[in-house]
């Protein structure tokens, strides 16, 4: 079953998105982020941004496949049908992501904002119907529940 985690409260979605995706790296993680086109070009930047010894290889997911295959961190609108192997499916968007259960660890990246909290219960009640152990990591106070 799917490990879900959201990690709620954080001041920046996309400079904590950067940190976790180091973090999956670390572990060798392949990742599949999911957000608005937007969202996902402005990660890019901010990827591309990094110093050299913290670079991370990554592309949208409308990339060559001989790139998506050589790159460690896919960044999508959609969840593709035909999506190489990830381990980590990162949510950076306020939409349900469809076929969740498909990856290992599932992390959900809340902002601070009213409507992406609001959107994130939502996610949370669903995931918690179905019968999914979730945790709950607060980014500002730094601490984890399960539930």
């Amino acid at each position: 079953m799917t490990e879900i985690a959201f990690h709620v409260n954080a001041p920046d979605k996309l400079d904590y998105a950067c940190r976790l995706l180091r973090a999956t790296q670390k572990k060798s993680a392949q990742v599949l982020v999911l957000g608005q086109m937007d969202a996902l070009k402005s990660l890019s930047a901010k990827l591309w941004a990094m110093s050299p010894t913290e670079f991370l290889p990554h592309c949208l997911a409308d990339a060559t496949a001989e790139v998506i295959a050589h790159s460690p961190v896919v960044l999508s609108a959609e969840l593709p049908n035909s999506a190489k192997e990830s381990q980590v499916l990162l949510n950076i968007g306020a939409v349900l992501p469809a076929g969740f259960e498909r990856f290992e660890r599932l992390i959900e990246v809340v902002g601070q904002d009213e409507a992406d909290l609001h959107a994130a219960r939502t996610r949370w009640k669903h995931y918690k119907d179905r019968g999914y152990a979730l945790s709950r990591y607060d980014v500002v106070s730094k601490a984890q529940t399960s539930h």
